[in-house]
């Protein structure tokens, strides 16, 4: 089920994904793990986009997604969150699982699976990857958010190549 009076769509998810992994590349150029997200209302407009600055902030709490949580919640979208949708680059650690979740984010769609990107030499040790699917970490919940796997093949890996080899802890 989408958010209430959403318009989104296959199109519209991939659009909007293809924006996730540019922002990615943007938080890797700008010396940050390779992670982006954006939210958009339930007419289909960006409302917000973040990278990962966990690095740049020194903040081990500063993923793309819980800095769209943080923004969003203190913002005038807050009281409409539940007709949202949290687009990721990858799939939400268990700790953006639950800011989401806090946040009453109504849908997330990300690109690359948890498990996916702790295949990669090297990310497990570097990002502690917990590759637990997201709708397990929520499954206590309520059943909100509606979460979405998007593969997006290559695409989704593409800001991942040679990031996490050699990178400090």
């Amino acid at each position: 089920m989408n958010p209430a009076g959403s318009t989104v769509g296959e199109a519209t998810d991939r659009t909007h994904l293809l924006h996730t992994l540019d922002l990615a590349r943007t938080a890797r150029a700008d010396g940050n793990r390779p992670f982006g997200s954006l939210l958009v209302d339930a007419a289909g407009i960006v409302v917000l986009t973040a990278t990962n600055t966990a690095v740049t902030d020194r903040d081990v709490t500063a993923h793309a997604e819980t800095n769209v949580v943080r923004a969003a919640s203190a913002s005038r979208w807050a009281s409409t969150l539940a007709s949202t949708t949290l687009y990721s680059s990858a799939e939400p650690c268990p700790m953006c699982a639950g800011a989401i979740y806090l946040s009453g984010i109504g849908r997330v769609v990300y690109a690359l699976a948890a498990k996916d990107l702790a295949s990669f030499p090297g990310a497990s040790d570097q990002v502690r990857t917990i590759p637990t699917p997201m709708a397990e970490v929520l499954a206590g919940g309520d059943g909100r958010p509606e979460i979405r796997h998007h593969p997006m093949g290559q695409a989704a890996l593409e800001p991942h190549v040679d990031y996490w080899t050699g990178q400090a802890r």
